[in-house]
């Protein structure tokens, strides 16, 4: 048997678990998107509440797990969150680590790397909260906590700055994607309807645009904690939304980020669905 023949013989004896493997972390990929787009329609339909008065819970991804204990069968809900954001840990890793061969760029991989690892504390927390271990402080509090603690630090103020600048650039990003629509390459627009296309597109761009929005905000906050030495002027999530209904269009200017919120979340769905695996 000739080496070439020999090699075949071994390929297509591995081709069946490598198959196997891809449909798994695809699988893995997708409840990923599913647990992302939940937490997302939560918190935007807390922050159209705080818009419109009505806003005692917080507007982050506490006050949505919180909202999801609330339901019948809250705990297994939580529960089948921490699976999903596993699962997207772990596609994510996978992705950093192995797919797309040598040719990947650096770039792409250290994204999913750094994606993977904050996938990974959000399951994390996810599964403390789900646990019973939710009553810790708020995500503002921790904001504020980290920034104190990064400042006592040598260079301190470099450091929150840089992260405050990064979040910014985060958000820049984030927003010009949405508007040039470049989240299309990474769906299978081929397999929808014109129509729904023509939806899913407004959903990436609304959506993308709030986040923009949102990371942007965030990281201004950090930066002028950064300048003033001061940490409470450091926001999380909540604080940072609700910040936005002192703008000159107040709380409308709050309402529709929450929409964008929504649509972000709606879109996280469609990804569960249509993304290129």
């Amino acid at each position: 048997m000739s080496s070439h023949t020999h090699g075949r013989g071994r390929a297509s004896r591995f081709a069946p678990r490598r198959s196997a493997e891809k449909e798994t972390l695809t699988a893995a990929g997708r409840a990923g998107f599913v647990a992302r787009g939940v937490v997302y329609v939560l918190i935007g339909a807390l922050a159209v509440r705080i818009a419109m008065g009505n806003g005692g819970e917080e507007a982050d991804r506490q006050g949505a797990l919180r909202q999801v204990a609330e339901q019948p069968f809250g705990r297994a809900m939580l529960w089948a969150l921490v699976v999903g954001f596993g699962c997207m840990a772990l596609w994510r890793g996978a992705r950093a680590m192995l797919t797309g061969g040598p040719r990947r760029k650096a770039v792409a991989r250290l994204s999913d790397g750094g994606r993977a690892l904050f996938y990974a504390a959000v399951c994390w927390a996810t599964a403390v909260y789900a646990a019973g271990g939710g009553q810790g402080s708020s995500g503002n509090a921790k904001s504020q906590d980290w920034t104190a603690s990064v400042l006592k630090l040598p260079y301190g103020r470099v450091l929150v700055g840089a992260a405050g600048c990064l979040l910014i650039g985060v958000g820049v990003v984030l927003a010009v994607r949405a508007v040039l629509r470049r989240f299309l390459r990474q769906l299978d627009t081929g397999a929808m309807s014109r129509r729904m296309r023509q939806i899913v597109t407004g959903l990436g761009v609304g959506g993308g645009l709030a986040r923009g929005i949102v990371f942007g905000a965030a990281g201004i906050f950090i930066l002028v904690a950064a300048v003033q030495f001061d940490p409470n002027e450091a926001k999380g999530m909540d604080a940072t939304l609700r910040s936005l209904t002192h703008t000159p269009m107040g709380p409308w200017f709050l309402v529709a980020v929450a929409v964008g919120l929504i649509l972000f979340g709606v879109f996280s769905f469609v990804s569960a669905r249509w993304r290129r695996m």
